[in-house]
């Protein structure tokens, strides 16, 4: 071996070694020896959630048990204990959602440790499964007002909705939910999109109107479960109707405005929103009278409207966008229900053509009677999109399974959802900071699931909480906000 080849070899030794000595120092490696008999569940005082603790308390200073005992009310059963306490049974629900539970079993994680020490009335997942088997469509009502009368009491004990009172958006969508087996009541196969394609697929369908503003994130003033293959638009005029009623009564004063998919662009829709005197934007399914309203559109009319890829020239400041928009008059439907207003049509290059002598475009219409200018009307609209947020927090937490076989209880099952959606939602507001606007997810991460240790020195309970835990000052806020809050005494 000649000099060089030694040194070269002698080299890549030297640097195996630090980097080996260097990935030893990055690992994160436990500091002491375990044993098969090093872990022992025997901790009774250890607590895995304590931030349900301020939660649930702001749950109860928003009034849900009282909304519980007095509108939800399961008369005949086919269990006699069924109906037992459908307050503390609901709440038990609530909180397991509001930890990550997304069955019915995961819901016992809240009877482990000291946990219900901190809680009356902490019920066992099989006595929760009797409990929601006894729900009718009638009880789902009952519980939907809870949701909304729940919902206007966050409202006025936070600043869940910051800006209601200038502008509020309703927006409706439907979701499908995918279920398994033959024994789900009401299971039928919808019409789904997954990557782009449409298909059938089996599974059970919410329908959600959410409650927004400029500043706050969605909450949801509206849900219903419906079979699978119930058609996107049934029964979304009334509950529109119930959603608008909801919003005042939350403080939206000013303008509010309803925005949906094609699905919603119908004629009950739009009756509904004009007979509330609110702002409406909605898609409109193409028909040859929207066809011919969108030719008659001049070409100069067009403007450019930003999109992703869209830049403005440094030189001239001109914006240059693959996608315009452009508006003409239009009255849909006929007859006495005909109602004329303005037919915003957004327009695209369609990017299958890209060689194309001429630009090949693709048409969007929206129907809406606001007074905004074309520009803002399309970007106002577009923000429709925000619903998904709130689909994808659900689907992220409780509504990851639709868990009974029985339609009654998972329509109970979906309002308890939305339920505590919404109370997360409060409680990040009272966090403050990014928890305002935080998803589920993060909520439950940075402010619920925090581990602590309960103990009472001289009977005076205390929570003993992780030393540098990383959102101290976000939790501590949370608690000082709820626990520390007066009630306004009656005049």
């Amino acid at each position: 071996m000649t000099n060089e080849s030694a040194s070269r070899s002698e080299t890549i030794k030297i640097l195996t070694s630090q980097l080996s000595t260097y990935g030893r120092a990055l690992s994160v490696q436990s500091s002491h020896t375990f044993t098969a008999g090093s872990a022992v569940f025997d901790e009774h005082n250890l607590v895995s959630a304590a931030g349900l603790v301020p939660v649930l308390a702001l749950a109860e200073q928003a009034g849900l048990s009282e909304l519980i005992d007095a509108h939800v009310d399961l008369t005949s059963t086919r269990v006699a204990s069924g109906a037992a306490n459908p307050a503390g049974k609901l709440t038990s629900i609530i909180a397991g959602m509001c930890t990550g539970a997304d069955s019915i079993d995961d819901v016992d994680t809240i009877r482990a440790g000291g946990t219900p020490i901190l809680f009356d009335q902490v019920y066992a997942p099989s006595t929760l499964g009797i409990f929601l088997r006894e729900f009718t469509y009638g009880h789902s009502l009952q519980l939907g007002a809870v949701l909304r009368r729940h919902l206007i009491a966050l409202a006025a004990r936070t600043p869940l909705l910051p800006g209601i009172e200038d502008r509020a958006f309703l927006d409706i969508d439907s979701l499908l939910r995918p279920v398994y087996g033959h024994q789900k009541q009401g299971a039928s196969y919808g019409h789904a999109k997954i990557a782009g394609r449409a298909l059938l697929r089996k599974g059970l369908s919410p329908l959600v109107t959410t409650l927004s503003t400029a500043q706050a994130a969605p909450v949801i003033a509206e849900m219903r479960l419906r079979a699978g293959k119930t058609g996107s638009g049934r029964g979304a005029a009334s509950q529109l109707r119930s959603a608008i009623s909801t919003a005042r009564a939350c403080g939206a004063h000013g303008k509010i405005m309803v925005r949906g998919d094609s699905a919603f662009g119908n004629k009950a829709v739009i009756r509904a929103a004009v007979a509330a005197g609110i702002e409406f934007s909605l898609v409109m399914s193409r028909n040859p009278r929207i066809t011919r309203a969108i030719d008659s559109i001049d070409e100069q009319e067009w403007m450019p409207v930003h999109y992703p890829g869209a830049v403005t020239d440094p030189d001239t400041g001109e914006l240059i966008s693959d996608a315009e928009v452009a508006e003409v008059e239009y009255t849909a439907f006929s007859g006495r229900h005909k109602v004329t207003a303005r037919l915003v049509v957004r327009r695209v290059k369609d990017a299958n053509y890209p060689d194309a002598l001429f630009p090949v475009w693709r048409y969007h219409p929206f129907f809406t009677n606001s007074d905004l200018p074309t520009v803002d009307a399309d970007i106002i609209h577009r923000k429709h999109a925000i619903v998904e947020t709130v689909f994808a927090d659900l689907i992220d937490g409780p509504l990851a399974h639709v868990p009974s076989g029985r339609f009654g209880a998972n329509s109970a099952w979906v309002l308890c959802a939305a339920i505590a959606h919404n109370l997360l939602r409060a409680a990040g507001t009272l966090a403050g900071g990014r928890h305002a606007v935080a998803r589920g997810a993060t909520l439950r991460r940075h402010l619920v699931n925090v581990p602590a240790r309960f103990a009472r020195p001289a009977r005076k309970p205390v929570l003993h909480l992780p030393v540098h835990w990383p959102r101290q000052a976000d939790w501590t806020t949370l608690w000082d906000n709820i626990l520390d809050y007066e009630p306004p005494q009656a005049a």
